[in-house]
């Protein structure tokens, strides 16, 4: 590994899904009759990138930076809050190392957006796509998720510093 200092992340998220919304993960928009429910878009993929980005940091949560009571974020693309939140990291002289991440949702089916989601995460942070990993499971049909009222989203985040 390279030398400096390395930070560690983690971030969670989770939306209902309703008629009248558009589905969006990772920034792809998916042809599927629901879409989440949210402030901004909910996607909870990048809005758990974001968390796991932000807690590396040590700079709190999305919460924390887009609150749901500012109107400037209502309906806003969550991927103009991770480029927010990437200009944060470049502030604090961080950059990323590697994202992992996993959608939790019964439907729709995540793998065959797969790539594409994984090559919009890598150029939204300007990232190869070799630092990003993405993996999608169901959760069996338990819970608000396995019911399909609900898609959630986990990511771990390894940052690196060259000043402590």
């Amino acid at each position: 590994m390279k030398q400096g200092i390395y930070r560690v992340g983690i971030g969670y998220d989770i939306h209902r899904l309703v008629k009248g919304r558009r589905l969006f993960l990772g920034g792809v928009r998916f042809s599927y009759p629901k879409g989440l429910l949210g402030h901004s878009d909910a996607d909870v993929l990048l809005h758990a990138i974001c968390d796991a980005l932000l807690g590396a940091a040590s700079q709190g949560d999305i919460g924390m930076h887009f609150p749901d009571t500012d109107s400037r974020y209502k309906n806003i693309r969550s991927t103009e809050l991770l480029k927010k939140v990437l200009r944060i990291l470049k502030q604090k002289g961080l950059n990323i190392v590697n994202l992992d991440a996993t959608v939790i949702a019964q439907a729709p089916k995540i793998s065959a957006q797969s790539m594409q989601i994984k090559k919009n995460i890598a150029e939204l942070l300007n990232l190869t796509p070799d630092k990003v990993n993405l993996k999608a499971t169901t959760s069996e049909g338990v819970g608000e998720i396995g019911k399909n009222k609900a898609i959630a989203a986990w990511c771990v985040a390894l940052l690196r510093g060259d000043k402590r």
